[in-house]
């Protein structure tokens, strides 16, 4: 019986996108090449068996070690942080446009000076979108200091050590198509979108609460550019209904006493025409086109294969034979000499050895429904085998294992895989060669460690269960 952990490893990691895919990927090589290449031997095998061409095996082997090593779950910690993250910028966005509303109208007890107001609800909106539209055709680099903050956000929420590779996997992975642009676009411009919808919401509220009056004053200009500024400015809104002041009001405006009522209204109306037309809508498009671009570019995302580290993984996990083909007929028999391990069907038993020495006589006498795997003594040799076993899995497999040698890492992770791939898997602790005593330290270090790796162990060979299934 295996742990729960090596069954769930054996299956496709579930709920994650396409771009979580690639995502996990690319952090997986970076890890890898900051830290050195991971235990990946049972990766690779779980890779070249699933099959698919080179971009799928990478996939598939590092989706198994992003699972194996946490990262699955640090990527779902991350993406926990950086809503929180998100939901934070959306708040302040919120309090901010209100808070420009109603620092442009005030409490209602002054007069509110129309341009002062203008300039204070779009004036730093604009100032930014200027800033964004030269910094995009220039460098690409706008809303690198709000992508930064939201990342920086993004770790501390999420909280998982694990998780120290996916935002520069993120960054690299967005950089080769150059789609950091857009999704950093999306959020420059969703945020001010939300902030001119606050602003715009808490006008309403405060001019439908309250009674302003509206004026321009000016020391060193006369009336006309006003006048021609606010017609122009109006022109726009006017198309989807707003008011625009007369040339009377806009004269009467400029006088010592506030207008008349009908005044007041046509500059609240004029004032909200020109919010929406040029504080939210040119927001509203640049996000829809942001959104858009960034769509199309995620669609395309694939992995760039011309990396070095995945250009080292093309013969493990594409061997030639397959990226080839067969190039001639199959012949008629395999040569004997080339098998190390026989071929196994779906069912029946198979016995094998694990680093023993040449004391010991190989193999024991078996039953002829019980197949001689011989003995792994090698890396090639345990390659071999894992490759068979997870052609035809038999249905008991029995290791045989020298307890006078240490139960190490090493070896206890090569039990398990070898477990994984039959259907019933007991360890056979060989008694010792002449002339020597067991262990009862060690051999009791043997019984602790396959205890928790849920492998069944005995000191005798169990000849009745690997030919009928049962003691």
């Amino acid at each position: 019986m295996l742990p729960p952990l090596n069954r769930a490893l054996e299956e496709p990691v579930t709920g994650l996108t396409r771009f979580d895919t690639r995502w996990l990927t690319e952090a997986v090589r970076l890890r890898e090449e900051h830290a050195g290449l991971l235990d990946d031997q049972e990766a690779n095998r779980q890779a070249r068996q699933h099959g698919g061409d080179l971009a799928q095996r990478i996939e598939r082997r590092a989706l198994w070690l992003a699972e194996r090593d946490g990262m699955v779950t640090a990527l779902r910690h991350w993406k926990q942080g950086a809503r929180l993250a998100l939901l934070g910028l959306m708040l302040f966005a919120v309090l901010s446009g209100a808070g420009l509303a109603f620092a442009a109208l005030g409490d209602g007890t002054r007069p509110v000076n129309v341009f002062w107001a203008l300039g204070s609800l779009l004036g730093l909106n604009l100032l930014m979108l200027l800033g964004w539209a030269v910094g995009f055709w220039l460098s690409g680099e706008h809303g690198a200091g709000l992508g930064r903050l939201w990342l920086w956000l993004a770790e501390r929420l999420a909280r998982d050590a694990q998780a120290a590779q996916l935002a520069p996997a993120l960054l690299v992975m967005l950089e080769r198509r150059r789609l950091s642009r857009w999704l950093l676009g999306l959020g420059v411009h969703g945020l001010w979108l939300l902030a001119m919808l606050s602003a715009l919401g808490m006008l309403l509220v405060l001019l439908a609460g309250r009674r302003y009056g509206f004026v321009w004053e000016t020391t060193l200009l006369a009336a006309e550019p006003f006048i021609n500024l606010t017609q122009t400015l109006g022109a726009l809104p006017a198309l989807l209904g707003f008011g625009i002041p007369s040339e009377a009001m806009i004269r009467a405006s400029g006088a010592t006493q506030p207008a008349l009522e009908v005044a007041r209204q046509a500059w609240a109306s004029w004032l909200l025409g020109v919010v929406l037309v040029y504080g939210l809508v040119p927001r509203l498009l640049l996000a829809g086109l942001c959104l858009w671009r960034w769509r199309q570019g995620r669609a395309r995302l694939e992995l760039d294969l011309e990396l070095p580290a995945y250009r080292q993984l093309r013969d493990v996990l594409m061997p030639s034979s397959e990226r080839l083909g067969v190039q001639d007929p199959a012949p008629a028999a395999l040569p004997q000499a080339e098998l190390s391990t026989p071929e196994l069907g779906s069912h029946g038993a198979l016995l094998v050895g694990l680093e023993l020495d040449d004391r010991r006589p190989w193999p024991p006498t078996l039953p002829a429904t019980v197949s001689d795997a011989g003995l792994l003594d090698s890396r090639a040799s345990r390659n071999r085998l894992l490759e068979q076993l997870g052609r035809f899995p038999p249905e008991r497999l029995l290791i045989a294992c020298d307890p006078q040698r240490s139960p190490d890492r090493g070896s206890l992770a090569l039990l398990a895989e070898l477990a994984r791939n039959a259907g019933a898997t007991r360890i056979w602790l060989l008694p010792a060669v002449a002339d020597e005593t067991l262990d009862a330290t060690r051999l009791g270090d043997w019984h602790e460690a396959l205890e928790r790796l849920g492998l069944a162990h005995s000191e005798r060979l169990p000849l009745a269960w690997l030919e009928h299934g049962h003691d």
